[in-house]
């Protein structure tokens, strides 16, 4: 098979989600999912619907701070290989994000293929935490290399998954993670019992998780207590915390 072009393409930093503070102190990327290979441009709307109602929640949640949430579009759909395109895609806006708000932190919140792209990524010095919720990751073969974790030492990272998830197994997740751990320990992860993929029945509580861990991560905010004993428990604790329903009602405003 023929090796695909590089598309004559570039990848592009969308607005910011709800009104742009006027001092930034902090950037959110939000990295949709994607395709394992693909050479078709993203469709602007379908593409970013998953995670256009997260970084609407962080912009807000993070207003007072001067969060600004921006979603990443990329050049086109698909991982395709060695040539990771969505993971150059988001080395790129973080490139873009400090060339506009200077030296300020950033998180890479990524669903499905974007979650993989967010850790992938997470080496750009500034980075300061990542979150992946539902990752595509590779089904481990032992004639390629794992899937990296040393550009994650350094950073806090936050992996969600859906036990019930058909599309990426949870499996390849809880493994990224504990090697992870080994380097860093501040990783967790959280498993959302009976969820699948998309994580449509427990949304709030993966949503609220999330506003929570990227708030703390960017702004110092003391992080509520089930994150902070995720974060301190060994593996395999703290990296199969399950996620309570109801996480968010009786956290602070």
């Amino acid at each position: 098979m023929a090796q695909q072009a590089t598309p004559v393409r570039t990848a592009r930093l969308g607005r910011a989600l709800g009104p742009e503070p006027t001092s930034v102190s902090g950037v959110v990327l939000l990295l949709p999912g994607g395709d394992e290979v693909s050479a078709r441009r993203p469709s602007p709307l379908l593409a970013t619907a998953s995670v256009r109602t997260l970084g609407r929640r962080l912009s807000r949640a993070g207003a007072d701070e001067g969060l600004a949430a921006h979603v990443v579009h990329y050049r086109v759909r698909g991982w395709n290989g060695s040539e990771a395109y969505l993971a150059h895609d988001a080395t790129w806006a973080v490139d873009e994000a400090v060339r506009r708000y200077g030296d300020v932190p950033v998180c890479l919140a990524g669903v499905d293929m974007g979650g993989r792209a967010a850790l992938r990524s997470a080496g750009h010095e500034a980075v300061n935490s990542v979150v992946a919720l539902a990752p595509w990751l590779p089904e481990q073969d032992v004639a390629a290399p794992p899937e990296p974790v040393k550009q994650l030492v350094g950073r806090r990272v936050l992996i969600v998954h859906g036990t019930n998830d058909e599309r990426t197994d949870p499996e390849l997740s809880f493994r990224l993670a504990a090697r992870a751990k080994k380097a860093n320990r501040d990783v967790c992860r959280f498993e959302v019992h009976s969820d699948g993929h998309a994580l449509h029945q427990h949304r709030q509580e993966v949503h609220a998780l999330t506003e929570d861990f990227v708030l703390g991560a960017l702004f110092g905010r003391a992080f509520a207590r089930p994150v902070e004993d995720a974060l301190q428990a060994p593996p395999p604790l703290g990296l199969r915390m399950p996620l309570a329903a109801g996480f968010g009602r009786s956290l602070r405003k």
